[in-house]
């Protein structure tokens, strides 16, 4: 009951603080449901389940701002991720395991925001690519944080304004660990550069898997990348390095891009395994806006692992979207993919996008329709 009040509270606030457009706090949020067909998934032949968060995740907010003079503004942004099927909460169990930021923003510098946030590839790379309509166009596992399964605790995020068509962005999360201030530290910038229908953005981040000696491996401000069978064998890597690039251009009613990663999962002496594991993702898509209503994805994706051990992955995935008002809309997506060699732990297992289902074979295919509506 407290918490309904609260919520209903926070409700009413926003609804109030609505109505003056200089102070405002704004409620927002997504539903997400549907059914998915999975072949070959944990081992077994086929799976039919209710699949939840499939274009977008789950999830409700408030954001807000005050206007404090001068163009100088306040603002803020606490965001909960759930699983609509079930209640329970995501990002194991955060009240606001999405984001969760307060800052300042200017005309003249940009802005500055403190608390859990997205990385800056994140921000201006991940619009660029297939993942703006879902983590199916993900690199398998999601090993380069290609559809953001890791957000960053404890950070300082500085965005530039918009020179010239260049946006700018650097962040720093504090590890957080007493007697190392590296350990569990995250940092990490992008650039973004728009021109008409042509845009690119590239960017970096060095991920610190946390100093063994001082605290268990994988005591980091960063969320944990190891959730699949793809790289689950190199959990226990003193660091991540991602270096992605990408871009695309829109003719008329079709948006093409392509993009291209590398990262590289660095051991010590605490580590399971003695040579760096690096991963190489390429992927292109196009995307057609058929009508004002409805538009559709395609894409392609080819993954190859390097070091302690080799695997390649090939994946092409497919989406259609039809909007029925400008808050709900009905889609179906559907890949394919095929896995060889070996992934640090045996035989490389086929594992799409960011859905994380380890298939327990070579070979993969992921099938799901339903509804999603906005608020």
């Amino acid at each position: 009951m407290k918490k309904l009040t609260a919520l209903a509270a926070a409700c009413g606030l926003a609804f109030c603080l609505n109505a003056h457009a200089d102070n405002s706090v704004t409620l927002y949020g997504i539903l997400d449901a549907g059914i998915g067909y999975i072949h070959n998934s944990g081992g077994q032949s086929s799976q039919w389940k209710m699949s939840t968060g499939n274009v977008s995740e789950n999830e409700w907010g408030l954001r807000g701002t005050e206007d404090l003079g001068g163009g100088l503004s306040a603002n803020f942004d606490v965001e909960n991720g759930f699983d609509i099927a079930s209640g329970q909460l995501h990002q194991n169990g955060r009240l606001f395991g999405r984001q969760a930021w307060v800052g300042l923003t200017a005309p003249s510098w940009g802005a500055v925001t403190l608390g859990r946030q997205y990385d800056p590839i994140s921000d201006l790379l991940q619009p660029l690519t297939a993942d703006s309509f879902t983590g199916i166009f993900a690199t398998p596992g999601d090993v380069d944080n290609y559809d953001s399964s890791a957000r960053f605790d404890n950070a300082i995020k500085w965005v530039s304004p918009v020179w010239s068509g260049v946006t700018l962005e650097a962040m720093y999360a504090f590890g957080g660990v007493a007697g190392t201030t590296g350990s569990g530290q995250v940092y990490s910038g992008a650039a973004a550069y728009t021109h008409g229908p042509f845009s690119i953005a590239a960017g970096y981040i060095h991920i610190d898997n946390g100093n063994a000696t001082l605290s268990s491996r994988g005591t980091s401000a960063s969320d944990s990348l190891f959730n699949s069978a793809v790289n689950a064998a190199y959990a226990s890597t003193q660091s991540i390095d991602i270096a992605r690039i990408g871009g695309q251009y829109v003719i008329d009613q079709v948006t093409v891009g392509a993009a291209y990663s590398f990262s590289k999962y660095a051991p010590d002496g605490s580590s399971t395994f003695t040579e760096s594991q690096k991963f190489q993702n390429g992927s292109v898509f196009a995307t057609w806006q058929v009508t004002p209503t409805f538009q559709t994805t395609v894409s392609y994706n080819y993954t190859k692992s390097t070091g302690d051990s080799s695997a390649t992955y090939h994946q092409v995935a497919a989406g259609v979207d039809y909007f029925l008002s400008k808050r709900t809309d009905l889609y179906a997506v559907a890949a394919y993919q095929h896995a060889s060699g070996q992934n640090g732990a045996g035989a490389a297992q086929a594992v799409i996008g960011s859905y994380d289902v380890n298939s327990g074979a070579s070979s993969q295919v992921l099938v799901v329709a339903g509804i999603r509506q906005r608020f």
